[in-house]
């Protein structure tokens, strides 16, 4: 595989409870570029040139600190973490959730804003946001359509 810090589109994927990890590779492969999976623990993958895991140590942010450093103009990016969409958009990637809700510039900041909210409810002892809503069939497909719309534009330009 490539070098993930160079310009060549890139998927990079926050891969630790990522539950579309599949479908992050049969874009990549459909595609043809490289789809590097982040975490802090190891697990089976396809073995294929384009395909490669790096896992890093399990301290605090270790998995995010080396999502953000490897993106910018180019790359497209999976995670589920509003805070480290944001570090990436303004490296300059493409960001998506594994919903298929993209993060842009004009959405990160109520995303991190409702983050912030739902938090202080937690800390307040309110049962509000005891996890997010079940992952659903339209979810996986939202998310691949957003990816093949993320992964097409990085290879086209």
């Amino acid at each position: 595989m490539t070098d993930p810090s160079t310009d060549e589109p890139v998927l990079l994927v926050d891969a630790d409870a990522c539950p579309v990890k599949e479908e992050c590779i049969r874009v990549a492969l459909r595609y043809g570029v490289p789809v590097l999976f982040i975490a802090n623990q190891g697990f089976r993958l396809e073995r294929h040139p384009l395909i490669r895991q790096q896992v890093v140590g399990g301290g605090f942010d270790e998995a995010d600190d080396r999502v953000a450093e490897l993106s910018g103009p180019g790359k497209v990016v999976v995670t589920a973490d509003i805070l480290l969409a944001d570090r990436c958009l303004k490296a300059g990637a493409e960001v998506t959730g594994p919903n298929g809700h993209p993060f842009t510039e004009n959405t990160i900041g109520g995303a991190i804003a409702q983050r912030a909210i739902m938090n202080d409810l937690r800390g307040s002892g309110d049962q509000y946001g005891k996890g997010g809503p079940p992952f659903t069939k339209e979810d996986r497909s939202r998310f691949l359509q957003t990816l093949d719309l993320l992964v097409g534009r990085a290879v086209r330009n």
